[in-house]
């Protein structure tokens, strides 16, 4: 029995250099992890690489690393992570798209309601970034009245 019908889960991204491309792509911290989201049509050059990647299934990949907990707690975290995204988060997946979700140690004290959310928000809205020149300039300081202290005039200086 063969299904005409095409299922719309994500791929997975296996190798290394799959996920390191995806970190030159976009972060969106959230609470219980980051993720790092690649348009792979903009990561290939192209014409015919950009129609390919735009009508490609979306990947996804987990990080846990060993500084969040021992071997039994990363995995723990790792499937609960995998899960969110097989019941709900894949579908606010855009095609032509990697996903990185590097877990927090959080994600194992949340309840899988508030992590289902909070992945789901993070992957259907895109946070407002700022770049160092768009951030509002911060006013200086007031100035303040010097007359009280004691003034350098007098005293030798070092060469």
């Amino acid at each position: 029995m063969t299904h005409d019908v095409k299922d719309k889960t994500a791929g997975r991204l296996k190798s290394r250099p799959q996920f390191l491309a995806v970190r030159n792509g976009e972060k969106r911290k959230g609470k219980f992890f980051l993720l790092e989201v690649l348009d792979r049509a903009q990561a290939q050059t192209g014409a015919n690489a950009l129609t390919q990647a735009q009508s490609d299934a979306p990947r996804v990949g987990f990080t846990v690393t060993k500084k969040q907990g021992n071997a039994v707690e990363r995995n723990r975290m790792r499937r609960r992570l995998k899960e969110a995204v097989r019941l709900s988060a894949q579908f606010a997946m855009q095609p032509g798209h990697d996903y990185v979700v590097v877990a927090r140690r959080d994600v194992l004290k949340a309840s899988f309601a508030s992590l289902s959310a909070e992945l789901n928000g993070r992957i259907a809205n895109r946070q407002r970034h700022f770049s160092k020149r768009s951030e509002p300039s911060r006013s200086p300081l007031p100035e303040t009245d010097n007359s009280t202290q004691p003034s350098d005039a007098g005293r030798p200086r070092k060469v």
